[in-house]
């Protein structure tokens, strides 16, 4: 009998985000012979664990990370956490330890988790930020990421490494010493032909108090869209609770299958502009509108971004009416790269002895 080598995949709790784009890694994991072992905490370690019941996972400490009430605050509340967030990063590289030596762990996946990193396996570290993005000390926050970054074996970004990408000068460096492989746009869904039933779909997700904020002022704008909703709420709960109300049905979530079914069957999306949703939109081809979370330097990008060159529009939080969603058929919407990645390859780091 072969021995499956067990490999560790630890996603930030930032949302859903970077718990669904290690869906596909997980997937590959499990089709290329190893045993993956899943570690995180909260709503992310929640929607994994309802995604593969027959793995392992491990609960690890919470960076507790919330944003700002008020937009402007966001990197003042950021700095404010920051002694909180280094102390969960102490607990979970103490944590790590035991885990490597419980579980047998022969090699470690990391989706910005900073603590998940060990000297005894290969680590890998997982993000489409090499520069973070922290307005006027983004030059700051960046030589911090990458010095952090640089004692794992491989980064992986999930995006294209030529023009035209999704991700511009957040997953891209002039020069690096950092050993980068692009993955191309990773996505757990997949474009389907099937009949429209939603004009709209809203789908948002992410750190409290702005996922509620946001949830509770789409709720009263769609009373005025003319056309079928499907809104899905992104909490994470025990049991998945359907409601109808008017012209909407609300999900408080979907696993990945209904999401695809659902992303498919919807003429247009409206969310979050979270560079994994952009990954998503672009591999189903949608037509989307965002409203990027506020204070969010990324998302604001990324949502700027894509405007700019004419594929999505976008509001913020505070403006946001819903008929600025008339925009979206001014705009081309976002196209699949269709990139071709040999996992078999890419997974070679930990086939060594």
């Amino acid at each position: 009998m072969v021995f499956k080598k067990r490999i560790l995949v630890a996603p930030l709790n930032w949302g859903l985000g970077h718990a669904t784009r290690c869906i596909p890694v997980i997937n590959a994991l499990i089709d290329n012979n190893f045993t993956p072992v899943i570690a995180s905490d909260g709503v992310a370690l929640s929607l994994l664990q309802k995604e593969f019941p027959e793995l392992e996972s491990i609960e690890l400490p919470s960076y507790k990370i919330e944003y700002a009430r008020e937009g402007k605050n966001f990197k003042l509340k950021m700095i404010w956490d920051s002694p909180k967030i280094i102390k969960a990063i102490s607990k979970e590289k103490k944590k790590l330890k035991q885990i490597i030596k419980d579980y047998k762990i022969d090699g470690i996946i990391s989706d910005n988790r900073l603590g998940i990193r060990s000297k005894k396996v290969p680590c890998v570290f997982i993000t489409h930020q090499l520069n973070v993005l922290t307005g006027n000390t983004t030059w700051f926050s960046s030589k911090v990421h990458q010095s952090i970054i640089k004692k794992f074996d491989e980064c992986w970004v999930p995006d294209i490494k030529e023009k035209p990408n999704l991700t511009g000068k957040l997953g891209h460096l002039k020069k690096s010493t950092l050993t980068i492989k692009y993955l191309g746009p990773l996505s757990r869904l997949n474009k389907l032909e099937l009949v429209k039933k939603y004009d709209l779909m809203i789908i948002i997700s992410g750190p409290e108090p702005q996922r509620t904020m946001l949830e509770e002022n789409l709720l009263e704008e769609i009373k005025k869209y003319e056309g079928k909703v499907l809104f899905v709420r992104g909490k994470i709960e025990a049991e998945q609770i359907t409601e109808e109300c008017d012209n909407a049905v609300i999900y408080n979530y979907m696993n990945s299958r209904q999401l695809e079914t659902a992303f498919n069957e919807s003429e247009y999306v409206l969310s979050r502009s979270g560079y994994t949703t952009v990954m998503d939109l672009a591999k189903l081809e949608k037509k989307a509108f965002f409203i990027p979370t506020p204070g969010q330097y990324e998302q604001e990008y990324l949502a700027e971004r894509l405007d700019k060159q004419g594929l999505v529009p976008y509001s913020t939080q505070e403006k946001f009416k819903i008929k600025k969603l008339k925009k979206i058929n001014d705009y081309k919407g976002l196209n699949d790269f269709k990139t071709e990645l040999d996992f078999g390859s890419l997974f070679s780091l930990f086939k060594s002895e």
